[in-house]
């Protein structure tokens, strides 16, 4: 009895200083955020000047907004060809270049994000001198850099769920004479329509998150906010960045928790219908 409880206080223990360690750093930015002084890691007394000059930050707003079209853009195409691309992978295992193909949607994955920034920058250098184009590096560069990125983490996400389904159902409609894209669109498209959102939201998080191959790809014309956030820290962050850190962090929280609760009442109510209780 005595071995067993102190193994449970011995587990809280470590589980406790576990979330200190990961949630400690918030918590202090959190607080900092609210610090009159100029110094982000200096407590003077309550304020909320560095809320109000977030908010009339120009460049911090321009860059937010750059960055949520990216990766709304590139989660979105990330999902399409995600999408094609794991149909085609699983559904027709005999075409030529097969394995190629499926080497080439997997190299992303393990490629380090500085070679594809580069390799990718390379190739926007070479297209502006060819075709004698001014500004070439914009929200389109970075998008696409994104996408080739996502694709790959999406076509993951997707396989993952055709796999599981059995073949039986899209054979029996078109045994009953649907068309092989009917069964796409009516058969398997709602089937793995949970895949879809998770892949959507997995590479629409990475994208906004990026920094590597934005730095690469970015142009004055457009710069997303993890690379406005990394410039300022070359040249000496101001507690404006723990203001910013704090909303994103509000706004997450927001969302993971109202998300878990749709999920959460979701499954209560299948469970309802399913076993009527």
């Amino acid at each position: 009895m005595k071995s067993s409880a102190t193994g449970r206080w011995t587990s809280r223990i470590w589980l406790f200083a576990g979330l200190l360690f990961l949630y400690l750093p918030i918590i202090s930015l959190i607080l900092y955020s609210f610090s009159e002084s100029s110094i982000i890691n200096d407590w003077t007394r309550f304020s909320l000047k560095w809320y109000r000059a977030l908010f009339n930050d120009e460049r911090i707003g321009a860059s937010l907004w750059v960055s949520l079209k990216v990766a709304a853009m590139s989660a979105t195409g990330s999902v399409l060809v995600g999408t094609l691309a794991a149909y085609t992978i699983l559904r027709y295992k005999k075409f030529l270049g097969r394995r190629l193909f499926l080497g080439m949607v997997n190299a992303p994955l393990v490629m380090p994000d500085v070679i594809v920034g580069l390799s990718l920058l390379l190739l926007v250098v070479t297209m502006q001198n060819l075709f004698s184009l001014e500004g070439s590096r914009n929200i389109y560069t970075i998008w696409v850099g994104h996408m080739l990125v996502g694709t790959a983490y999406a076509t993951v996400v997707i396989m993952a769920r055709l796999r599981e389904i059995n073949l039986q159902y899209e054979e029996a409609a078109l045994d009953l004479g649907a068309r092989p894209f009917q069964v796409f669109h009516l058969i398997t498209l709602p089937m793995i329509g949970q895949s879809l959102a998770a892949a959507w939201l997995l590479t629409f998080t990475l994208s906004l998150d990026d920094v590597v191959i934005a730095s690469f790809l970015s142009g004055p014309s457009a710069t997303t906010l993890p690379v406005e956030i990394f410039s300022r820290a070359q040249r000496g962050l101001d507690p404006t960045v723990n203001a910013l850190s704090t909303v994103i962090i509000i706004v997450v929280s927001v969302a993971v928790i109202a998300a878990s609760y749709l999920i959460a009442r979701r499954e209560k109510r299948v469970w309802k219908e399913t076993f009527g209780r």
